[in-house]
């Protein structure tokens, strides 16, 4: 008989393993490196941690959970999309333009145009990559200046301010449920519906399957057309719904609306564990790293760092987590291999 397999001096092991586990995982590690910075920045201004100021850490983080969620899908794929800022101008725009001219229109149907403009856009993107065999950096960096020149196009170059908007638009996301703004709901269903979508759907797993080996998805029956079509679409559905939150949460519209933020999409997906080269990342990690960049750009000014330093600062933390990234990969792969050789 076996009687080592049940000896009492396997348990600490199993737990010591668990806990290395727990620790080895993107979504602690963030969580650790959180709380950490989170301690000179409550030393220095204890006013941080009040109820108001995280309220609108997680209100502005939602809108980012929300773009980077969309970022993720299309990284995981392999590829990447710029038009990230340009889709949200020209949504938002549309959004506000909307409401402004027609202001019986419910918030509803604002957000349905926003979406529906957004998930054009993305088709448009999917289509030049999928069927044009375009590469989609370089798609991307083409519509992002188109999607931009159609915003100044649409609007005239005029904007669109608070006072133009109904109370109804620019108040729903501060409209509460339990305590918790609409924003932030919105932005929990959004995380809820893409994390089942991404774990347990067949087009969920072709999505890391092209991602990790898009030759070998192909072999499996996974069509390569139908998946890189699909996920800019979902990325543009996502802008298109973030740039219509976007108007009403900072109550104006205007054409340099969300310039660069495509960046900060990219920042969160690599800061919550995302393999840019495809094929491997998590929903939670994204929604850790969008939360991890909100404190961040919250706390800097808190303690008085210029702007310029500001941009420093968040440039230095991604590329440390893009540094982090490819060493972590790049163990994992002489792990593999030697475990290979080792049989």
């Amino acid at each position: 008989m076996r009687r080592g397999n049940f000896s009492g001096n396997q348990k600490p092991t199993s737990a010591s393993s668990m806990v290395k586990s727990l620790l080895g995982r993107r979504e602690a590690s963030l969580v650790i490196l959180l709380l950490v910075i989170l301690v000179p920045i409550v030393i220095r201004s204890p006013k941080f941690l009040s109820g108001e100021n995280i309220s609108r850490i997680v209100n502005d983080m939602s809108i980012l959970a929300i773009v980077a969620i969309g970022e993720f899908f299309v990284i995981l794929s392999n590829g990447i999309d710029l038009s990230v800022g340009s889709i949200i101008a020209f949504s938002g725009m549309a959004s506000g333009m909307l409401n402004e001219a027609y202001p019986h229109v419910p918030v509803f149907l604002i957000l349905l145009l926003g979406i529906g403009i957004g998930a054009i856009m993305g088709s448009i993107n999917g289509a030049l990559v999928a069927y044009g065999k375009i590469p989609p950096i370089i798609t991307t960096l083409g519509t992002m200046s188109v999607y931009r020149g159609l915003t100044f196009v649409l609007s005239g170059g005029t904007w669109v301010t608070a006072h133009e908007m109904t109370t109804n638009f620019i108040g729903f996301p501060r409209q509460s449920f339990l305590g918790i703004s609409a924003l932030i709901w919105m932005a929990l269903i959004v995380i809820g519906a893409t994390y089942y979508f991404s774990r347990f759907t067949r087009s969920g797993r072709e999505i890391y399957a092209i991602g990790g080996n898009a030759t070998a998805a192909k072999f499996v029956g996974v069509n390569e057309k139908r998946i890189r079509f699909m996920v800019f679409v979902i990325s543009g559905t996502l802008f298109g719904f973030a740039g219509s939150l976007w108007t009403a949460r900072y109550a104006s519209a205007v054409n340099e609306m969300a310039t660069g933020f495509e960046m900060q999409a990219v920042a969160a997906c690599v800061l919550g564990g995302v393999n840019f080269a495809g094929g491997a990342g998590a929903i939670p990690g994204v929604v850790l790293g969008a939360l991890f960049l909100g404190v961040l750009n919250n706390a800097l000014p808190v303690v008085y760092l210029s702007t310029f330093y500001q941009t420093l600062v968040q440039g230095m933390v991604v590329l440390l987590a893009l540094i982090i990234n490819t060493v972590v990969d790049g163990r994992k792969t002489r792990k593999l291999l030697e475990q290979r050789r080792a049989r």
